[in-house]
C-alpha cells in the first residue's frame, strides 16, 4: 500500500491540510451563501457533497456521471466559504462495497478537487454503488463476509492512496436483515479499519433506524462499535414508513429526535468530544434553528471535556 498522511486518533481534533479544525457542531453546504454574509456562531465548519463539484467530464471529454458540472458560481462560493471556515467532503457516488472496480478518472478529479479546497474531512458511504438506475439499492450496505471485507479494504486503500489521506467510511442504515452476512456489521468495520488505517463515520440516526428495523438495541450495537476509530459522528432524523409487504419501518426523515439526542450524550460521554454534523432529510430549516441545534451539541462536547477534566 502506498505511503499516504493518515489522521491521528490520539485527539478529537483531526490534523488534514485544510483550515484550522476543532471538534464541533457542521451543517451541509445548503445555506453557503447565508453563511458567507454573517459569523458561523456556534457553527464551526460545514459539509459539502465533493460530486456536486466536479466537472462534467474529465480532460479527455469522457462522462464522469453522477452529480458532477457545478457551476462557476456555486464553485466560487465553496471556495470563499473554505477560505472562511473548514469545510469536509462527505462522498456519495463512490460506491465502495461495489463488485466492479472504482472509476480512476473520477478518483482524480476527487483529488484535484481536494487539492483545492482542502478539505478538513473526507468521508464516503459503505454501499454496493450509487451509479444505479435505483437508487434505494444503491445504498443499501453489502453483506458482511470475507469476500465483501476483501474487496471493500481494496476500494478504500485505491481510494485513500489516491486521494493522499485517510477517510471514513459511514456505517449504513439497514432497512432489511442481510442474511447472507457471516459477521456482525460492527466486526467488519473493525477489521476494515485494521486493514486499510481508514476512520468511521458513525451515524446514530443510522444505528437507531437499523436497531429499530432488526429488533435489536442500538445501545448493543455501540457497546460493540469500534469508537477509537470514530472521526466524525452524523445526527439525523427519522420517520415511519411501510415496506412492500404493508410493514412498519423507519426512513430518514427531517429533525432529530430526542432519543437519537440521547445516544449522542451518552457515546460522547463516553469517548469524548467528534466532531459533529447536524443532517437534515428534506427541506433545509432556516439558519436560527440549525444555529441552535449547533449550540446543544457544543454544550454536550463542552459538557465532556469538562466531564474529562475533571475526572484526570
Amino acid at each position: 500500500m502506498a505511503h499516504r498522511e493518515l489522521q491521528s486518533r490520539e485527539t478529537s481534533e483531526p490534523r488534514p491540510a485544510g483550515a484550522p479544525f476543532r471538534a464541533g457542531a457542521s451543517i451541509g453546504s445548503a445555506h453557503i451563501e447565508e453563511a458567507l454574509g454573517r459569523p458561523a456562531g456556534a457553527i464551526g465548519w460545514f459539509e459539502a457533497h465533493p460530486e456536486a463539484f466536479l466537472p462534467d467530464a474529465d480532460p479527455s471529454g469522457s462522462a464522469l456521471g453522477g452529480s458532477g458540472g457545478a457551476s462557476a458560481g456555486a464553485f466560487a462560493a465553496l471556495q470563499k466559504l473554505s477560505a472562511a471556515h473548514p469545510v469536509s467532503f462527505h462522498g456519495v457516488e463512490l460506491g465502495l462495497g461495489a463488485e466492479r472496480g472504482l472509476d480512476a478518472r473520477r478518483l482524480a478529479a476527487l483529488r484535484s478537487l481536494t487539492d483545492r479546497i482542502t478539505p478538513c474531512l473526507f468521508s464516503e458511504h459503505l454501499a454496493w454503488s450509487s451509479h444505479t438506475p435505483l437508487e434505494e439499492l444503491g445504498a443499501l450496505p453489502p453483506p458482511y463476509d470475507e469476500g465483501t471485507l476483501e474487496r471493500v479494504a481494496r476500494h478504500v486503500e485505491e481510494t485513500q492512496d489516491a486521494l493522499g489521506r485517510e477517510i471514513l467510511l459511514e456505517n449504513p442504515v439497514q432497512h432489511i436483515r442481510l442474511i447472507n452476512s457471516t459477521m456482525s456489521e460492527t466486526d467488519f468495520l473493525a477489521k476494515l479499519v485494521a486493514r486499510t488505517g481508514c476512520g468511521l463515520l458513525l451515524d446514530l440516526n443510522n444505528v437507531f433506524i437499523s436497531a429499530a428495523n432488526s429488533s435489536a438495541t442500538a445501545e448493543e450495537y455501540l457497546a460493540a462499535f469500534p469508537v477509537e476509530a470514530i472521526g466524525e459522528i452524523h445526527l439525523g432524523g427519522h420517520t415511519e414508513a411501510l415496506d412492500a409487504e404493508g410493514r412498519a419501518v423507519l426512513v430518514d426523515g427531517p429533525e432529530t429526535p430526542e432519543q437519537v439526542w440521547s445516544l449522542y450524550e451518552t457515546l460522547i460521554g463516553r469517548i469524548g468530544a467528534r466532531p459533529t454534523l447536524i443532517e437534515w432529510d428534506g427541506p433545509s430549516p432556516d439558519w436560527d434553528r440549525l444555529d441552535s441545534e449547533a449550540a446543544r451539541v457544543n454544550a454536550i462536547l463542552a459538557e465532556a471535556g469538562a466531564s474529562s477534566s475533571l475526572a484526570s
